[in-house]
């Protein structure tokens, strides 16, 4: 039985809830593998809609178990909140399983991500202001909190400490803000200790031992492709590896052991936040784009930029995460277009170039070459078969997949769980 990535195409937001959600009844354990609660997820069950934002979107599956592995970091208030709200809507959080090596957000994080971000001003990144950034630069400068050390009160106190006495020379010298008490902290995180004891485990070998004995494991990715920190349009990217990569490093499992790489491709595209981004629509197409679609993020509350497809960025997605399939999602947004533009290349300084360059000067000069496709005016909501869709939902269909390298297996026809037209099998 597979071992499966699923993660984002584009910046983000593409829907991989939908599609977690879509193999959640066929999957023994959903991870998050990176990211914290900067990245959101939005489920549809029913007539309920559920907001995800540190949970794996696993949690919506009975009989599923859902990790959240060693490279998440993980904002302990925020998730308990989550627990909360999800049980209070009567969902079992109770087989929920945490990395001890996971890293903590605390308060300072917090308060040295949104005071750095003002700091910044017009050259600011667009981040959360959720601390995620300064938790993992902690992480790489190797004085880090990690869930484990809830349960030791000295070394907890210790590393409080060390931190502290840099960051608060920071706050007050560069920016002004008063100083952050240690025993503060430290007493608000020994407070999370008894209510996330249960949930912590060596998620590693749950994990490995899992995919040895035939179990389904889907790995699940925050953000996506081109937010990825060494592969996307830094430095306007996230703090983590978004892409297939960053499976094996943030659960410990390793690639030989991971069958396939699914990328959710939204059938236009969005980011959000600052940075460059060649099909933007900044008229009444990409208003229309972000009303019908709803491109509100589910984590951040902000309208989303809005474009057309760009297939240089889903050939480059492809070929970085090694892609074996995509979900297509939101396909139903684009119903009542009669002419849909369709990025097929860039123009670079008067040159045709069909592959994302390497060079972010080049890319913030790219501009899109187009070729348009029919558009179609049916309602495709109810279709369940990909021969119900109009023809030329179709060709729009085959069109994306020859543009963008791998075999389009799903498609998302409306925002509901069961508004899906499965082509082939992701198990």
């Amino acid at each position: 039985m597979p071992a499966l990535v699923l993660l984002g195409a584009q910046w983000g937001d593409e829907g991989k809830g939908k599609a977690t959600d879509l193999l959640g009844g066929s999957v023994d354990y959903v991870v998050r593998y990176q990211g914290g609660n900067n990245a959101g997820h939005t489920v549809v069950v029913g007539d309920q809609k559920y907001a995800l934002h540190l949970l794996p979107s696993g949690i919506l599956s009975p009989g599923c178990t859902p990790v959240i592995g060693n490279g998440v970091v993980v904002d302990p208030a925020v998730l308990l909140s989550e627990l909360s709200g999800l049980a209070d809507r009567g969902v079992d959080t109770s087989k929920l399983l945490i990395s001890g090596n996971a890293h903590l957000i605390t308060p300072y994080h917090t308060t040295l991500d949104k005071v750095s971000e003002r700091f910044l001003g017009k050259r600011k990144i667009g981040t959360t202001g959720r601390g995620i950034g300064p938790a993992y630069a902690d992480k790489i400068n190797r004085v880090g909190i990690r869930v484990q050390d809830l349960f030791d009160e000295s070394i907890l106190r210790q590393k409080v400490e060390a931190a502290l006495d840099y960051k608060n020379q920071v706050l007050a010298k560069l920016y002004n803000r008063r100083a952050i008490v240690v025993d503060q902290v430290v007493e608000e995180l020994l407070g999370y200790a008894d209510r996330l004891g249960g949930y912590v485990a060596d998620t590693t070998l749950v994990l490995n031992n899992a995919i040895d004995q035939g179990q389904v494991v889907l790995f699940e990715g925050g953000q996506g492709t081109l937010l990825d920190v060494d592969h996307g349009t830094y430095p306007f990217v996230t703090s983590s590896n978004p892409t297939a990569g960053g499976a094996c490093t943030g659960t410990g499992v390793g690639p030989t052991k991971i069958s396939r790489v699914i990328g959710i491709l939204k059938a236009y595209t969005t980011r959000v936040g600052a940075g460059p981004f060649p099909t933007e629509l900044l008229d009444e197409d990409g208003e229309k784009l972000r009303t019908i679609g709803g491109e509100r993020g589910v984590t951040t509350g902000r309208d989303r930029r809005c474009g057309w497809f760009d297939a240089v960025i889903a050939r480059y997605a492809t070929r970085v995460n090694g892609l074996t399939d995509f979900f297509l999602t939101k396909l139903d947004v684009l119903t009542g277009w009669e002419r849909i533009p369709v990025c097929v290349a860039y123009e670079i300084d008067g040159k045709r170039v069909e592959e994302l360059p390497y060079s972010q000067t080049d890319f913030h000069h790219a501009k899109p070459v187009y070729e348009t496709l029919p558009g179609w005016s049916e309602d495709i909501t109810q279709a369940k078969t990909f021969d119900q869709l109009p023809k030329n939902a179709q060709k729009y269909v085959q069109a994306l997949e020859e543009m963008s390298g791998a075999p389009i297996s799903a498609i998302g026809v409306g925002p509901g769980r069961d508004e899906t037209i499965q082509i082939n099998s992701f198990l």
